[in-house]
């Protein structure tokens, strides 16, 4: 979810609440000590630093998701391909689980490609569009290339479903006495419609039997219709489409009138032209909400399917029409069946999914949820709905409801939904109840982080700081554990300590509560210049971003802080970032250019700059975001097709980026143009012609103005290509450039330069330096590795995994240690403590080869499978799979 647990909203004047003015003193010569009701007590503290309980995530997150994985992709490999799209549906869910953006972007794009119908395609098309929200300049952008997008725009509904032709209605006996009756005349009123017998016999067998059988209208040449509701106009059409098989020309109230007469007379030929017809007439939102109700009463598939398809292309905002809704929350099995066909459960869990990102609480979520658990079909299904509908209960605090739906979920083999029930039993006063529910747990399963995080909140002392630790240790990406330890260490008075703590997070996890967090800390320790970088990172990441509970904009508190630090000058911000951006402090550079902007002085250049670090910090939706603002903010023609490539090239589409970049240097040369053309070039080839081109591109941009911390950045990849093509003399040239003017990565490429030239020492020295000098130093530990001895190596590692665990490397050197030592076990579970809370192909890869090597097959089939569901493409993960395969038994 983009945001499950929604603060509750409040006013701006509600700020008075918290009356940030005691401890934000604006008299300038005050701000030395905080006002005494702030200073000395922990409850002072904690009355502003607060850190919330950690969400009951509405997430299928299995105990082993390596397992579950492993079945789905066995489960593709011989599924029918009307169940393709539920398998990956499943998989977007625990890919979800695990914070998996790409992943679950890439399997909810299988799921559209494998769609079986063509509700599927509508559902999973819709899904995909929902979740690229914001990305309509990329389909614009790609336009100006003569390159089309839509992939996920409006098909033509009528065209996916076959024609059903009823053979049967249409081979007629011709007797004798049929013979004298050509024509019969149907009276509507005192219109009298002349229209051919076998014709209209041969619509339907009601009127087969009517005009050829044994009743008196067989032998009658004149018939009165007027009691069917059809129309003079609607039979004449009837007559025609009798004779031609077609409906031309037909406005579209009636066709409706023609659909139900259809209906009634069982008329299925002309019910499916009427369908076809009308389905191809729905435009806009108004016309789906009229003609759904048409299509749910005359079972109506084709025009119900375009219905729903101005619907799903429509959100999230349709939702807020009360008739949609009413549409979707109130259709019975049935309904559900005319409306999305077999994908009722898939497109349900993506109303649900928009209903909960709106607003978790509403009532049009619960009923979203409860058509999920009505439209479920397998067990998998069913605890997933369970499971999310007691996690939108408990925040209702409709507290029965939501433990018998959590209870339903574990019935179903959902553990997580444990972490519910044991939240309930706490709120009902059953807190040891509580506790022992998660020891159970934990005794019973091979344990995971959650689970140490849950029970820690139904214990006190040294046993929640030990479930805390044993949290972290086993799941780093947990962010509560953090920030408990350091709002107590605060309340301690431990300020340090404190800082240290939320740090080892913030270190490899740019989150946004725990940079809030920090930002109070520094507040209780008056260190304000510290405060208004944090505050002004967590503006860059999310503009109307909220603090205190929801209470108070960032930006309010920006400005109070702002009270307390000395106002910087153009150039003094310049000097700053250049510091910062020398000391690899990517944070510390994203507040300055955000204070930079304030000063309306080249925005686009600095949206570009705040773009670079975003992506630094694996923020990629904020990067985007900025790139499409430097757009916006672009000063020339030339630096804005720059910017547009830059966000062609981000977003996979390298070729368009190339030519954006080959349009802007035909506009005039600058040094971004020439950079980005040699960084796609390079990125997409590597021959050596192309390495010429790549030295003569840098090369011509380093001739162009621009500023040293850009041309630091030109002068580094310069070098790496010099070290590509084995020129090192050219290369160390370009590095010892770099370093002159400051910039610091190109310790790292020195040092490759010196152990290419086989003296180690040096390589290791020249990154002992860097290490020195960066702030965010993870990298530079992990690379100096390389350049020592074992033992060296192995606390390089440790050090690398202690700044930031998410990195696959040392756990694979170790584990790689580990089995050229014999210890098999150990080395196994080396990886499995990473693969427990990342999903990464190259340790999955790894364990799979130790299985194999050790003749677990089983286990080896399972981690192959699990793998290939993150890269399905991978060659040796595929060669590894085919070679296990063939020796299971």
């Amino acid at each position: 979810m983009r945001a499950f647990l929604p603060s509750d909203s409040c006013k701006e004047t509600q700020l008075n609440a918290i009356n940030p003015q005691s401890w934000l003193q604006v008299e300038r010569g005050k701000i030395s000590k905080l006002s005494s009701s702030y200073t000395t007590t922990s409850s002072s503290i904690e009355s502003f630093i607060k850190v919330p309980e950690p969400p009951i995530l509405p997430f299928f997150k299995p105990v082993d998701y390596v397992e579950v994985l492993a079945q789905i992709h066995e489960e593709l490999e011989s599924c029918s391909l009307q169940e393709r799209s539920n398998l990956y549906l499943l998989q977007f869910q625990i890919f979800r689980g695990l914070g998996e953006t790409k992943l679950m972007r890439r399997s909810l794009r299988s799921a559209w490609q494998k769609a079986g119908t063509v509700h599927e395609r509508l559902v999973f098309g819709a899904w995909l569009k929902y979740e690229k929200q914001g990305e309509e300049l990329i389909v614009d952008l790609l336009a100006t290339c003569n390159k089309c997008a839509q992939e996920f725009g409006p098909m033509d509904v009528a065209s996916q479903f076959p024609v059903e032709v009823d053979g049967a209605s249409q081979e007629t006996v011709v007797t004798d006495r049929e013979k004298s009756l050509k024509n019969v005349n149907f009276w509507i009123g005192d219109e009298k419609i002349v229209c051919r017998r076998q014709k209209i016999a041969s619509l339907s067998a009601p009127f087969h039997a009517m005009l050829n059988g044994y009743f008196n209208e067989s032998l009658c040449e004149d018939i009165d219709l007027s009691e069917n509701n059809i129309s003079p106009l609607g039979l004449r059409t009837i007559s025609v489409f009798s004779v031609t098989g077609c409906l031309s020309d037909v406005p579209p109230d009636l066709l409706l009138e023609i659909l139900v007469f259809a209906n009634k007379f069982c008329c299925e030929r002309l019910k499916d032209a009427c369908d076809r017809k009308l389905a191809s007439s729905v435009c806009t939102k108004d016309d789906a909400v009229e003609l759904m109700e048409y299509a749910i009463e005359e079972n109506s598939p084709v025009l119900a399917a375009s219905c729903l398809q101005v619907f799903l292309h429509e959100l999230p905002d349709c939702l807020n029409d009360e008739r949609v809704v009413e549409i979707f929350s109130h259709a019975d099995r049935q309904q559900r069946l005319i409306m999305a066909g077999q994908a009722s459960f898939s497109l349900y869990c993506l109303l649900s999914e928009v209903a909960m990102n709106l607003d978790p609480r509403s009532d049009k979520t619960v009923c979203f949820l409860e058509q999920l658990i009505e439209s479920a079909e397998t067990d998998r299904q069913r605890l997933l709905a369970f499971h999310q509908l007691g996690c939108v209960r408990l925040l209702r605090k409709e507290s029965d409801e939501a433990e018998s739906l959590f209870e339903r979920a574990v019935g179903l083999g959902h553990v997580y939904s444990i972490a519910g029930l044991a939240r309930l039993g706490y709120i009902k006063g059953h807190k040891l109840w509580s506790y022992e529910k998660l020891s159970s747990v934990i005794s019973s399963v091979n344990p995971l982080g959650w689970m140490y995080q849950e029970r820690s909140l139904y214990c006190e002392g040294d046993k929640r700081w030990e479930d805390l630790e044993k949290a972290t240790e086993l799941d780093p990406t947990l962010t509560y554990p953090y920030m408990y330890r350091a709002a107590s260490l605060m309340m301690k008075q431990n300020v340090q300590a404190a800082l240290g703590e939320i740090n080892r997070v913030l270190g490899f996890k740019l989150a946004l509560e725990c940079l809030e967090l920090r930002f109070c800390l520094y507040l209780a320790n008056e260190d304000y210049k510290a405060a208004l970088c944090d505050v002004q990172v967590i503006l860059t990441l999310s503009p109307d971003y909220r603090m205190f509970e929801g209470r108070v904009a960032a930006s309010q508190l920006r400005t109070l802080v702002r009270e307390h630090v000395d106002h910087w000058t153009t150039a003094d911000c310049w000097m700053q970032l250049y510091d910062r951006w020398s000391s690899v402090d990517d944070i510390g550079s994203l507040s300055v250019i955000y204070q930079m902007l304030e000063s309306g002085e080249a925005k686009g250049v600095l949206y570009f700059r705040q773009s670079l670090l975003l992506l630094r910090l694996n923020c990629p939706d904020a990067a985007m975001r900025s790139l499409e603002l430097a757009c916006q903010h672009a000063s020339s023609e030339h630096e804005r097709l720059v910017y547009e490539g830059w966000i062609l090239y981000d977003t996979g589409h390298c070729e368009e980026g190339l030519r954006k970049a080959e349009e802007s240097i035909r506009t005039k040369r600058s040094f971004e143009a020439f950079f980005l053309k040699a960084y796609a070039l390079a990125d997409s080839s590597m021959d050596f012609a192309c390495s010429s081109t790549v030295i003569s591109l840098l090369e011509n941009a380093l001739k162009c103005p621009s500023d040293n911390l850009r041309k630091g950045q030109a002068l580094n990849n310069l070098g790496s290509v010099y070290v590509d093509c084995g020129q090192l003399y050219l290369a160390a040239d370009c590095y010892i450039n770099a370093l002159k003017i400051r910039h610091t990565r190109a310790h790292q490429g020195l040092a490759r330069v010196h152990f290419l030239r086989n003296d180690k020492a040096a390589a290791y020295e020249e990154m002992t330096k860097l290490i020195e000098k960066a702030k965010n130093n993870a990298s530079a530990y992990e690379k100096r590795s390389e350049y020592c001895d074992r033992d060296l190596t192995k606390a390089d590692l440790e050090m690398v995994t202690q700044l930031d665990p998410l990195r696959v490397y040392p756990y694979r050197y170790r584990a790689a240690v580990l089995m050229d030592s014999s210890k098999e076990k150990e080395a196994i579970a080396e990886l499995s403590r990473a693969i427990a809370f990342k999903a990464d192909l190259h340790l999955l890869h790894l364990r799979a080869a130790f299985h194999e090597h050790l003749g677990d097959v089983l286990a080896a089939l399972r981690d192959c499978r699990a793998a290939l569901s993150i890269d399905p493409n991978h060659q040796e993960m595929l060669e590894l799979h085919s070679r296990v395969n063939s020796h299971e038994p």
